[in-house]
């Protein structure tokens, strides 16, 4: 605030109402908090940013002119997104060869950079009064910035993405998103972790075609993906709206594999009564036996045993007495103790391992018991599949690799995508990393796709990719000479080819498939419970019931919303309209407020309907029910 009065900020207090509106002075405003007005607002931006380069002030102080609001802004508060930038003057760039040679040397390092005022940190308003050149020879004399690295711009999900430059912006938006439910390798220590819910991919590959932010995060060491071999082109109608083929042979050979890993706890606990729950041995001949047969002796799954579902995996017993004192309470018999174990409840499907079980302490100084429990999996129709450019897709059928389409050169594509996927959503980036891929496939390196790369040698152009792939015998446009599989002739159209690195997501149909007959009930409504873990029923809503009636379907509508939900058979009493009760002993029905049964009838209706009559009774309003004869 000093610093912003010495250079010539005029306290309001003192102004006249004249000076106050005069035509070109600006209010100086520092956080929210205005200090003052100043006659020439564009000297005093100047002053401020050369005592920020000069070190005087801190280099995350941002100096913002507004000149709608004809406000200058000074921003030093926390959670502003700066990002560091080359000064410039006049178009041309302070850092010259010296200073990286320094660099080289070892002499300088990024913070010399910064206090020698050769570059400085930008926030997001400061960015406004700013031109900022991608390159030193597209800077001109208007310019004020040049980026130290055009990919900077992106963080690290959109990093991971080639050629993100030559993607419709939105695609590169759903990339970051599902960038992060890619299946991959979390760490080098992932087989020793406890976590809760743990995704792994069994061959996790480095993409070939790779960007400078990849090498730069490690992406490379730790990949979530494998390069598949696509060819574009309709096949078979399974692969309409997205979907696409897969190939048997490739799925056989580990694309696309993965392991999910589930923790399952149990605690041991010790209650005021100096009581505890006590493992014990399993009963090996009873007519529980079967589902112990997992357990060792301790009363504990074993690691490596398969489990299946409604096996336990604890044999736990809890103390019937908990709270009032007992004599011994670590003497006590059989009988004073209740069994409480654990059961598994998984999903018929892929076999499940007990991977490890760990034993430690917690807080409260009780036994806690963590199972790990693993699973394989390989691909299946409906588990979702997603290139690095925002194309996701289900599998929409496994095909035998014999059926397939081949190349000249005896290559079968892991994937066929449908070519409908490219002309609305422009994802050209992901037709160059094919190319790029092809590229590095038959000559034997890692090309590059950084975000705006071509210039600076970051990204390899499409002109030289097409050049290595006609010196290599392919095609410079990355199609092929293709066979059916099914007739073995030629087909009448050059097919696009090539290998594009692809993520297998978490959600997978396995995890998600539901249906249900009839099963449990919620105890208040008596209607069928919600939601896949507990067996739920699927809800016909509002909207689904709009279009019954719209139809016409009343005998439908019935059966959903009552019938197959919550029907029940009340008594209702003529003369009051309230509900009433059966009497099993008089075999009659009986009006609980006339007291009597001679004018009682029996009608279905909904249990929840039942339900929010006595709720109103219980707030005393009375809904009475005027009945009609029945036809």
């Amino acid at each position: 605030m000093e610093q912003c009065y010495d250079l010539g900020v005029e306290d309001l207090e003192q102004l006249s109402a004249a000076e106050l509106h005069t035509p070109n002075s600006y209010l100086i405003i520092l956080n929210g908090l205005i200090l003052g007005k100043h006659k020439s607002p564009q000297r005093f931006a100047n002053g401020m940013r050369k005592l920020r380069r000069a070190g005087q002030i801190r280099e995350f102080v941002s100096i913002f002119v507004n000149d709608k609001q004809c406000c200058v802004y000074i921003a030093s508060d926390g959670g502003r997104v700066c990002r560091p930038l080359v000064i410039a003057e006049k178009g041309v760039s302070r850092i010259k060869e010296h200073h990286m040679n320094e660099l080289r040397d070892g002499v300088r390092d990024f913070n010399s950079f910064l206090r020698d005022g050769l570059i400085e940190y930008l926030d997001v308003n400061e960015e406004n009064n700013s031109l900022i050149a991608l390159y030193e020879k597209e800077a001109t004399p208007d310019t004020t910035h040049i980026e130290i690295e055009p990919f900077t711009i992106l963080g690290v999900c959109a990093g991971l993405i080639p050629y993100p430059h030559h993607n419709q912006s939105p695609r590169n938006t759903y990339q970051c998103a599902m960038g992060k439910q890619a299946m991959g390798n979390i760490a080098y220590n992932q087989l020793n972790r406890m976590d809760g819910l743990l995704y792994l991919l069994v061959y996790p590959q480095r993409p070939l075609l790779t960007t400078r932010t990849i090498e730069l995060v490690g992406y490379d060491k730790l990949g979530a993906g494998q390069n598949a071999t696509v060819a574009v082109m309709s096949y078979s109608g399974y692969d309409i709206e997205d979907a696409i083929v897969m190939n048997k042979s490739s799925l056989d050979r580990g694309f696309g594999r993965c392991i999910v890993m589930k923790k399952y706890a149990a605690i041991c606990q010790k209650y005021k009564n100096l009581t505890s729950d006590r493992l014990i041995k399993p009963q090996r001949q009873d007519s529980e036996a079967e589902k112990m047969q997992i357990l060792d002796d301790d009363g504990l799954a074993s690691p490596g045993e398969i489990i299946r579902n409604r096996d336990i995996y604890i044999n736990k017993e809890s103390p019937t007495v908990t709270i009032t004192q007992v004599t011994s309470p670590m003497g006590l018999p059989d009988s004073a103790y209740k069994p409480s174990r654990q059961t598994y409840k998984g999903t018929e499907g892929e076999p499940t391992v007990i991977d490890r079980v760990a034993l430690h302490s917690d807080e409260n100084n009780n036994l806690s018991i963590k199972f790990m429990i693993r699973q394989t999996r390989r691909p299946e129709i409906g588990d979702k599949f997603s290139s690095r450019h925002g194309q996701k897709g289900v599998c929409g059928i496994i095909v035998q690799q014999e059926d397939l389409p081949f190349s000249e050169r005896g290559i079968c594509p892991d994937l066929i995508m449908n070519p409908h996927g490219f002309p609305s959503r422009m994802t050209v980036g992901k037709m160059i990393e094919l190319l790029g891929s092809k590229a590095g496939v038959s000559c034997g390196r890692f090309h590059y796709g950084s975000a705006f790369g071509e210039p600076s040698g970051h990204a390899d152009t499409v002109d030289a990719i097409s050049e290595t792939l006609v010196k290599h015998g392919f095609s410079y446009n990355g199609k092929d000479f293709i066979y059916s599989g099914i007739t073995g002739m030629p087909l009448q159209a050059y097919i696009f080819m090539g290998p594009i690195y692809y993520q297998k997501l978490k959600h997978m149909v396995l995890d998600k498939m539901h249906a249900r007959g009839s099963g449990p009930r919620v105890m208040m409504t008596r209607q069928p419970t919600e939601g896949r873990s507990r067996n739920g029923g699927l809800r016909v809503g509002e909207m689904e019931r709009d279009c019954l009636i719209a139809y016409g379907a009343s005998m439908l509508i019935h059966e959903r919303l009552m019938l197959s939900s919550d029907p029940f058979e009340a008594q209702v009493c003529r003369k009051c309209g309230l509900l009433g009760y059966y009497n099993y002993k008089l075999k009659i029905g009986i009006c609980s407020m006339c007291k009597n049964g001679e004018n009682m009838s029996t009608m279905k209706l909904p249990y929840a309907c039942k339900l929010l009559f006595q709720e109103l009774q219980s707030m005393n309003i009375v809904p009475r029910l005027k009945l009609t004869e029945a036809a």
